[in-house]
């Protein structure tokens, strides 16, 4: 086994912003580090990587080394906006063994739900939604490809948008998006954090680390030049201050939403099925008006082609607040049953696009212990049809599997998920000389389970 520098040196590696340099550091890790954990029946579907924002600064190889290293039993990335980082995550799941699924997650506009709140705070119509088991990406000048460009270049509107409002705002404090933004992610898909992060620096820039620098941030935060001073060395909490002053709904820099910038939920759903990937709602917490009746919501959202939901459950029972921790695991069990008779897989995580957010959910924790059985069959399923679909084109939304399973969803999620239970990457051997487009599922459980 390698000495702890000589890890922690090619664990750097892995978020060089040199897609070469990080292939080469996991080759050696996977050579160099040859005792790893058991699996664990443990997952998390839903960390963010460097191509929108991670709070470690980690690239899609290094999620899939710190998950691998953890013992997760099945690891997920997720990005706004953009598929940039899902080949290198496969990837890295193939050479680690380790199941590796990938979304994409942006903001939707649902015009039956227009004058309703649902996951975006006070933006009414505002969804945020996914799109699950991504595999390919579309192929250029294809409906598919035309509307995820359209979505890259929608967030680099706001986001312009954003920093033209905080920069007048600020005014001895200004960002060329170009320049100041771009850089700080590999293909420049810049996100609100790390318009934050170049704030943050330029106004070190300009003013130094003194107290003019407190004094600035003071009276443009509007709080004491003492709250200041702490603050700007506490960079988390720093960050949230600033995105809540300078970028959230009633701050100077916010953008109200307009049908400009968030595409509609039928195009990105059109899209997604233009990929063979799983169109995902992605679920607060119940308490707003637009998803207190779980099922009111989820039937509109069947109608629509969604089949999956994502839900974060750190954010419904780690509450303080006893009143409050009440309610949303209350909602969150109603979810989680909605989803089951919907037959809605569920795809769970915590984000890590901020600081302070835990590597992988608490299964153990009393309030969640009653839906880790779901947790698990959701990212099984997700598994399962990232492996298939990736191995033959037969994955959970192909023709092969309407030719096989029709409308009886429950059944389709039933192989999926028991495909995914019974494979890694390395399965793929298993089904060598075996053309799937013409299997039947039976006969492809029956060469993976031989």
């Amino acid at each position: 086994m390698p000495g702890v520098d000589r890890i922690a040196q090619l664990e750097a590696q892995l978020n060089d912003f040199d897609p070469a340099q990080r292939s080469a550091g996991l080759a050696q890790l996977s050579a160099e580090v040859t005792e790893l954990p058991v699996e664990k029946l443990e997952v998390n579907l839903h960390y963010h990587t460097f191509f929108s924002f991670n709070a470690n600064g980690w690239s899609p190889t290094r999620i899939a080394w710190e998950a691998r290293k953890y013992g997760l039993a099945v690891a997920g990335i997720v990005d706004f906006d953009v598929l940039d980082g899902m080949e290198e995550f496969l990837e890295a799941g193939d050479m680690l063994n380790l199941r590796s699924t990938v979304a994409m997650e942006t903001r939707v506009f649902i015009n039956d739900l227009a004058d309703q709140v649902m996951s975006s705070p006070n933006e009414p119509g505002i969804a945020y939604f996914m799109a699950a088991g991504c595999f390919r990406p579309p192929e250029p000048s294809t409906p598919a490809g035309d509307t995820l460009a359209s979505m890259r270049e929608m967030a680099r509107r706001r986001n312009v948008q954003v920093m033209e409002k905080v920069n007048e705002y600020l005014d001895k404090v200004r960002l060329d998006y170009e320049s100041d933004v771009v850089p700080l992610t590999p293909s420049g898909n810049a996100t609100e954090r790390h318009m934050l992060a170049a704030y943050d620096r330029k106004a070190r820039e300009v003013l130094g680390d003194g107290t003019e620098l407190a004094t600035f941030w003071a009276n443009a935060l509007n709080i004491s030049n003492d709250e200041a001073a702490t603050l700007i060395g506490q960079t988390p909490r720093f960050h949230e201050t600033m995105r809540t002053k300078l970028m959230k709904f009633g701050s100077v820099g916010y953008v109200a939403p307009t049908a400009e910038l968030f595409p509609t939920l039928e195009r990105v759903v059109e899209m997604i099925h233009g990929i063979e990937a799983i169109p995902m709602i992605a679920w607060l917490d119940g308490t707003n008006s637009g998803e207190e009746d779980a099922e009111r919501f989820l039937e509109l959202l069947d109608s629509k082609g969604v089949e999956a939901m994502n839900i974060i459950p750190d954010r419904n029972w780690n509450l303080k607040d006893a009143d409050e921790k009440e309610l949303k695991v209350r909602k969150l069990g109603e979810a989680v049953a909605t989803a089951k008779a919907h037959d809605f897989p569920l795809c769970v995580g915590t984000e890590m696009n901020k600081s302070g957010l835990p590597f992988v959910d608490n299964f153990n924790a009393p309030e969640l212990r009653p839906f880790v059985p779901d947790f698990l069959d959701g990212a099984y399923f997700l598994w399962g049809h990232t492996f298939l679909a990736r191995l033959g084109g037969v994955g959970s939304v192909s023709k092969w599997a309407k030719s096989h399973f029709g409308s009886n969803r429950a059944k389709r999620n039933a192989f999926y998920t028991e495909v995914g239970r019974i494979t890694k990457p390395s399965d793929v051997t298993r089904l060598v000389g075996l053309d799937l487009k013409e299997s039947t599922p039976d006969e492809i459980l029956l060469r993976l389970r031989s």
